[in-house]
């Protein structure tokens, strides 16, 4: 194996657990309360099945994580790449703040405010991301779409309770 092929594998690798650590880190909040105090919340018709939230969040990560190489893999020296991993970085940490607000805290409301800041950010990654790659940005698509029904299931959640 060359070194490049390496150094890249490396960098993709990289790029995928940094989601995927900041999905880990969620669900340290997530995992306690959905049996507690998430079950006895009155929860939307719409509301998915338990068993949809692991793999498609792990999923989402993976998409991002590729999104993420795709944007970086020829450095970090140009400005758009900068502002789009700026925005990345942005969102990820916004990602992570839900799961804190809203199973940590256990506050809808408060989730419900990061989780519409965090649709703002997805767009934003996009948009930036859409400067560097269109295939970067488009590997994202899935994630503001699942982060609009979470958002939707989130503010029902909060009327409902």
């Amino acid at each position: 194996m060359n070194k490049k092929f390496l150094t890249t594998a490396g960098l993709l690798i990289l790029c995928i657990a940094i989601p995927l650590l900041a999905g880990v880190i969620g669900s340290v909040f997530t995992m306690e309360a959905i049996p507690t105090w998430y079950a006895t919340l009155q929860k939307p018709f719409f509301t998915p099945p338990a068993w949809v939230f692991g793999p498609v969040w792990t999923t989402l990560f993976i998409l991002m994580g590729i999104a993420l190489f795709v944007v970086v893999r020829d450095g970090t020296g140009t400005a758009p790449v900068r502002h789009a991993v700026a925005f990345f970085a942005a969102q990820i940490l916004a990602n992570t703040l839900w799961s804190f607000l809203f199973f940590g805290l256990r506050s809808p409301l408060l989730g419900l405010i990061d989780i519409l800041l965090l649709i703002v950010l997805i767009a934003g990654t996009m948009v930036t991301f859409y400067r560097v790659s269109k295939a970067a940005a488009w590997l994202l698509a899935p994630y503001l779409c699942w982060v609009s029904v979470a958002t939707a299931l989130n503010a029902a959640v909060w009327v409902l309770n």
